[in-house]
């Protein structure tokens, strides 16, 4: 007997784009149409038919995958991959062209904001419909009400039509419903996209607390932190079809790999595209991980390391290579010249060359790091290599409580988390 909360078998869907949408056709119309067809044909013939005008394109293609009861799995991919579409199949919203997918128990959706909410109804009325839709007796609902709005601080406006409510206001009370009445299954698709730092940080808290719950959480989101705090496994989706399914490191070392446009390793093996000139030629730049093996996440944790292999063409020069590491908003982070190695200063042979920079765990903040490189020589000043976006890594922070952010869940403002030392004196009060 299997313990799988979701089972997806073979699961594809067909869009058609373009061509005339059916409209719901009654009892009446097909009698109607029925009667008319031998006439319709007459005074079509001898006309020139007009070429229908409709293409078709598979959003989901052979989708297979099971969640046990219990796991939390996040779902990543570039925009158009499948994503929502799945999440719209798993909610019974849009049916498979083919291919079944089984849910075990209650659903909890959020797919969109406010999805299932009637705009007319207060939010208290919503909470009720709300529940009712999901199959939960009245009492069940009042059980979990006050902790329902408290969660989404809407207690002052809780019997006012959502119509009328912001948008923070509508996903606060959207996301609360659907986390607090005891779904089995927890389906969220990008709900940190919207809302402060610190609902973010609640509803993060929140989907942790279903999953050690023993509940079945899937998570569809671009927020990679958040993905890697949250889900141990991942699913990555590309054109319509499962590219990947397993840790979500892994997982989400392979998405950056794809979708950046730069990877945590290049290579130039063909000797006439090699940046340089007569002097030095680059050959190859890797990001390495703590293990020595190229890497495109990061534990903030641990030192890794950016190498870069080159080739020395005229003797006699002196050659400086240095990185500049930037995130992905174009904040320069900090740049690193080699002035401290035996080769600083001294006149390089011809020859193959590796020059690695360390850089210590504990340094950068979580996201995205990109890294341009240039070998130069300084006396005179030249530059011979200056290569943009060489190469991409994703540093990704834990909630293991051993790095600067300690269990702090939330957004950390800053381009560096350094784990500093800190040192508190005490000085007990004196009776009087």
């Amino acid at each position: 007997m299997t313990n799988a909360a979701i089972q997806v078998e073979g699961i594809g869907k067909l869009f058609h784009i373009g061509g005339p949408q059916e409209a719901y056709r009654t009892l009446r119309d097909t009698i109607t149409d029925a009667v008319r067809a031998p006439f319709r044909r007459l005074s079509n013939m001898g006309r020139p038919g007009k070429k229908k005008v409709d293409s078709t394109i598979w959003a989901l293609e052979d989708i297979s995958f099971n969640i046990e009861r219990g796991e939390v799995v996040g779902v990543i991919g570039r925009n158009g991959a499948g994503k929502s579409t799945l999440l719209k199949i798993l909610s019974r919203i849009v049916e498979p062209t083919r291919g079944r997918a089984r849910i075990e128990g209650r659903v909890g959706s959020l797919l969109e904001v406010g999805t299932g909410f009637h705009p007319e109804l207060t939010g208290h009325e919503n909470i009720f419909l709300n529940g009712a839709i999901l199959g939960m007796h009245r009492a069940e609902i009042v059980r979990k009400l006050d902790e329902i709005v408290a969660f989404a601080e809407v207690e002052k406006f809780v019997h006012t039509p959502v119509k009328h409510y912001s948008s923070g206001m509508y996903l606060r009370l959207a996301f609360a419903v659907a986390a607090h009445l005891e779904p089995e299954v927890l389906l969220v698709d990008e709900v940190l996209a919207v809302g402060d730092a610190r609902f973010q940080k609640k509803c993060l808290d929140r989907m942790r607390a279903v999953g050690s719950e023993g509940r079945t959480v899937l998570f569809v989101s671009h927020n990679m932190p958040a993905i890697t705090h949250l889900c141990p496994r991942t699913i990555l989706l590309d054109q319509g079809k499962v590219l990947q399914d397993g840790p979500s490191y892994s997982v989400v070392s392979t998405y950056l790999n794809t979708g950046l446009g730069t990877t945590a390793s290049r290579q130039w093996d063909d000797v006439a595209r090699r940046p340089g000139n007569e002097v030095v030629k680059l050959h190859g730049v890797r990001v390495l991980g703590a293990d020595g093996e190229p890497s495109s996440t990061i534990d903030i944790r641990k030192e890794f390391a950016i190498e870069m292999v080159y080739e020395i063409h005229t003797p006699g020069v002196v050659i400086t290579p240095h990185y500049k590491f930037f995130n992905d908003e174009g904040t320069c982070l900090f740049t690193s010249f080699d002035f401290a190695s035996d080769w600083s200063s001294r006149p390089r042979e011809r020859g193959l060359y590796r020059s690695a920079v360390a850089v210590p765990g504990n340094l950068l903040a979580e996201g995205n790091v990109i890294v341009s490189l240039a070998l130069a020589t300084t006396k005179p000043l030249r530059i011979h290599v200056d290569e943009k976006d060489v190469v991409a890594f994703q540093v990704v922070d834990t909630l293991a409580g051993d790095t600067a952010r300690g269990e702090h869940a939330g957004r950390m403002p800053g381009v560096v988390r350094p784990l500093l030392p800190w040192n508190t004196s005490f000085t007990p009060a004196r009776a009087d």
